[in-house]
């Protein structure tokens, strides 16, 4: 591959959008309201979008296995957090701080899955004999697989755990 002027532009650009990911998560995994309809949100809509996702690995059964394990993994990272999140309640509004490292980590590890497809991409696109990428072949690829899994498993088992706890304290009121 030569060095072109769009290569030096994407050398310059990566790093520069893994840094804009990064801040964007840490403004999103800080102290925030407890919103009982975002974690419906999180709770339903996340394990729907997971079976639509083994529905199509069905014929993939490393790729299934491979991401039930990470569905699992980032289940228990989610109930850990859980335990070291710090919860509020101050009568009018519920308001929650998750444990951040954990929580950007697992979204930067798919971020970065991403980010390489796109420069798998590209690089093929620039070679001499470019070859045919199906989308079977990313998409049910193990580095993407795992940390896809890994982060629906986290946010969904979080997502039941906030809503857990707010039904509690609604109760109490």
């Amino acid at each position: 591959m030569q060095l072109t002027v769009t290569t030096v532009v994407l050398l310059i650009l990566v790093p520069t959008l893994i840094w804009r990911i990064y801040s964007r998560l840490k403004l999103v995994f800080r102290r925030q309201e407890s919103v009982t309809w975002r974690h419906w949100v999180g709770a339903a809509g996340l394990p729907v979008l997971l079976l639509a996702a083994a529905q199509s690995m069905l014929g993939n059964p490393p790729a299934l296995s491979m991401m039930a394990g990470a569905l699992i993994a980032g289940a228990w990272l989610a109930f850990f957090a859980l335990k070291k999140t710090r919860f509020e309640n101050t009568g009018s509004k519920l308001y929650f701080t998750p444990p951040s490292r954990t929580a950007i980590l697992i979204c930067m590890l798919f971020a970065a899955r991403v980010l390489q497809i796109g420069v798998e991409f590209y690089a093929n696109r620039q070679s001499e004999h470019p070859r045919v990428i199906n989308q079977a072949e990313v998409l049910q690829h193990p580095l993407t697989v795992i940390p896809f899994g890994l982060m629906l498993g986290y946010l969904a088992a979080y997502s039941i755990g906030l809503l857990r706890w707010n039904m509690a304290q609604k109760k109490q009121d």
